[in-house]
């Protein structure tokens, strides 16, 4: 193989490969990205067979060819490299790579070890545009659980159904829903891993163009421009949600969200010296009273709230409180209680398309 090639725009396509190259992996081969010149193209892949990535660039092919180079150093490599052309070429598995007055000698694994992709045989598609998508996923995916335990729970419920697409994410202590109108006649249940959509949102930006996912009898493909991204889905039953989220409140109360979260920043300072991250909140006469103790000292806030039923007090995680209002793009949010031992349901005012659900820490009445 030898090619000349752009040395940012391979720089970009290493980057975008290197995103499904895990670094657990226990075949060698995989710590590699695999290059293949043909037809005026060169073909970066690589995979950790769970989460693979196909990106094409162009170059000028001066003799066609593949090689594996390990994703590390070559990446190291070419983006150290001046802002010229790179020229690179494979003999007996060694890669030469020249650009101006360097050149770097590497070995590499012939192409034809590298595992093969997975055979895809699409069933359905639709598209979704890139910014929403990259919103949906910064919404929903921190809420999945790292406990391998529970397979299914690590990764995002995606549904489509009545011409709506729901994307649900839950980890036993907190849920997060987004739901995006859509219109289609396709009706489907997947459960996508959160890495891959982890991964995934880091190739997206905020262009408006479509990403086309595809779905295939156990795997998503998602293509976005002159990459492709094929991940896995996640087999087993996934959690029966809605019968989570109750619409009858005995308490709800509206609050700036940014004056919230700020608050409840300001109180797990303290709150995060505690294993439980521990805030307590009481809903009093239009106000919420924010309160943090711990063994190093205590904290109290006090926001203004517009208040519809009962008084309350209530105690959460405030990491999990928190994680869930930040991702929120809203001025206003709305927070809905059921008693202290049930959890809260937080939305928008006008806006039902961003649902978040947190469980409360069971405390005694004496402890407010």
């Amino acid at each position: 193989m030898k090619i000349i090639v752009d040395q940012r725009q391979l720089t970009k396509h290493i980057n975008i490969a290197q995103k499904s190259i895990s670094a657990r992996t226990t075949l060698q081969i995989l710590d590699g990205i695999l290059l293949e010149a043909k037809n005026n193209k060169l073909k970066l892949t690589g995979t950790d067979l769970e989460l693979s990535i196909e990106t094409y660039l162009d170059c000028q092919i001066i003799e066609e060819g593949s090689i594996v180079v390990g994703s590390r150093i070559f990446g190291d490599i070419i983006k150290k490299l001046p802002d010229s052309p790179v020229e690179i070429t494979s003999k007996n598995n060694n890669i030469n790579i020249r650009c101006q007055n360097s050149e770097f000698n590497i070995a590499g694994n012939p192409g034809e070890e590298y595992p093969d992709l997975p055979l895809v045989l699409e069933k359905d598609s639709f598209t979704i545009p890139m910014d929403i998508f990259k919103g949906v996923i910064r919404q929903t995916v921190f809420a999945t659980t790292q406990d391998e335990t529970r397979p299914s729970l690590t990764g995002v419920l995606v549904e489509l159904d009545n011409n709506t697409i729901s994307f649900v994410a839950l980890d036993g202590y907190r849920l997060a829903m987004k739901k995006i109108p859509m219109k289609t006649s396709i009706e489907a249940k997947m459960i996508i891993p959160g890495r891959s959509l982890t991964e995934l949102n880091k190739i997206l930006d905020d262009r408006e163009e479509d990403v086309n996912i595809s779905i295939s009898s156990g795997n998503v493909v998602f293509t976005i421009g002159d990459t492709t991204v094929y991940s896995r889905l996640l087999e087993g039953q996934f959690f029966n949600y809605k019968d989570i989220i109750r619409t009858d409140h005995k308490t709800s109360v509206i609050v700036n969200k940014k004056d919230f979260q700020n608050s409840l920043e300001r109180a797990s300072l303290l709150a995060k010296e505690e294993k439980a991250n521990l805030v307590k909140l009481s809903i009093l006469d239009n106000q919420i009273s924010i309160k943090s103790n711990t063994e190093i000292g205590n904290v109290h806030e006090v926001i203004d709230t517009q208040q519809d039923g009962e008084n309350l007090n209530i105690a959460f995680n405030s990491r999990y409180i928190l994680e869930g209002i930040k991702v929120m793009d809203l001025e206003n949010i709305k927070l809905n209680f059921m008693g202290s031992l049930n959890p809260c349901i937080i939305n928008g005012i006008e806006e039902d398309d961003y649902t978040y659900l947190v469980l409360p820490v069971r405390l005694a009445q004496d402890d407010f």
